[in-house]
């Protein structure tokens, strides 16, 4: 092959490359978590019923509203779900606890389908109790 035609063949490719976006690989971007969010006010959880899919990625988005600290308390869902940041919960892993006017978000996945009880540990006897469904 010569010179020339090698050339030209280079060069024909070149264009090829840039007309079809420059051959470059573009990152595909990751899929943004779905945001759920619950907002706790004195005496209720604002959903009381919340739904998640087996396998999606969740940012739960908890926001208390009212004047007393609440606990968003749910150890048998956290322990069915995969959570990228653990340091939100407190130690023992079963609940977020929030002051008055904090928000905190949870990131996680679920892994394991099935109902599971949601309470403020400090007022569910004044009825602030809820359910998680996982499907």
């Amino acid at each position: 092959m010569s010179r020339r035609l090698r050339g030209r063949l280079a060069a024909a490719a070149v264009v090829a490359l840039a007309a079809a976006g420059g051959g470059a690989v573009r990152p595909a971007r990751a899929q943004e978590p779905e945001v759920v969010t619950v907002v706790m006010v004195e005496y209720a959880f604002r959903p009381s019923q919340l739904r998640f899919r087996l396998g999606a990625r969740y940012r739960l988005h908890l926001a208390n509203q009212g004047a007393e600290l609440h606990e968003f308390t749910a150890p048998a869902f956290l322990a069915a779900v995969d959570v990228a940041n653990p340091d939100v919960l407190v130690e023992t892993r079963n609940e977020v606890v929030l002051q008055p006017k904090e928000e905190k978000d949870v990131f996680l996945v679920p892994r394991r389908a099935g109902r599971f009880p949601l309470i403020c540990a400090d007022h569910d006897t004044s009825g602030m109790v809820g359910e998680i469904v996982v499907e």
